[in-house]
């Protein structure tokens, strides 16, 4: 019993310490623009919703930020170049840690990390991995111009060719996956999270083949200079630590049933 009390008053304290580290904004209003095309991480319900693990998230940090939050949408190529001309206080989207896109924008500290995955039909069998996918040129990939998994597809399971006529590029995540489901291309390459949502969702119609292809951090992006970024990793540290992040994991990767 002694342990277990003395257990309990380490989480308290661990806990107290972290709120502690944490600023008050005073009420500052932060307004964050995302595209609502990345589940579980943020989209629409079938009423309309927008909803996530990013929004919990950020409505977790707004509390103990003493923030007040504003969305605005728009499309993935145009988000970075957005918020690092400032239109924008903050973006999310599941977005990728990565040293090209600190010239343009500042990054919060890791929220996430995944593996990049193979995401095909449920009755596929004509490849079950990188390489035999590549070896047959009738294969389709579908991607977003500039991003990791279309930089994944062209050097590490492709050619190196940007051009390569076997991506097939959509404006959306969603748009690629559709087009995966209605047969237009035989695979989409995701993290494993948003994969995970998918494949649990779909009653078969979708799987993920072969090994993970890498390992990405996904983290909030800031203007250049922001004040925002120390207390957002403070936000964010404070979570980890309490075991937030984890909870929003169950619930997102885990209990939450996309459809129902």
């Amino acid at each position: 019993m002694k342990i277990l009390a003395a257990m309990a008053a380490g989480a308290a304290l661990l806990a107290t310490v972290a709120a502690a580290d944490v600023p008050d904004l005073q009420g500052r209003e932060i307004v964050v623009v995302t595209e609502n095309a990345y589940p579980p991480l943020q989209f629409l319900d079938a009423e309309g919703n927008a909803i996530g693990w990013e929004y919990d998230a950020m409505a977790e940090i707004a509390k103990r930020l003493n923030a007040t939050i504003k969305y605005e949408n728009t499309s993935w190529d145009a988000m970075i170049p957005a918020v690092s001309e400032g239109q924008y206080d903050m973006g999310m989207t599941g977005i990728t840690i990565r040293d090209d896109r600190k010239e343009m924008v500042d990054f919060s500290d890791s929220y996430m990390t995944s593996q990049m995955v193979m995401l095909v039909r449920g009755d596929e069998e004509r490849f079950s991995d990188a390489a035999s996918f590549a070896a047959d040129p009738d294969l389709l990939m579908a991607a977003q111009p500039g991003t990791t998994p279309f930089y994944v597809g062209v050097y590490e399971v492709l050619d190196g060719n940007e051009a390569n006529p076997r991506i097939k590029l959509f404006e959306t995540f969603g748009a690629g996956v559709e087009a995966l489901r209605n047969g237009d291309v035989d695979l989409v390459l995701t993290d494993g999270t948003a994969g995970n949502g998918y494949v649990s969702s779909s009653n078969g119609a979708l799987k993920i083949v072969g090994e993970p292809l890498g390992t990405e951090d996904f983290g909030f992006i800031f203007p250049k200079g922001s004040d925002l970024v120390g207390p957002m990793n403070a936000a964010i540290a404070a979570m980890r630590e309490d075991g937030t992040l984890d909870t929003l994991n169950v619930k997102w990767f885990l209990d939450y049933k996309m459809g129902e």
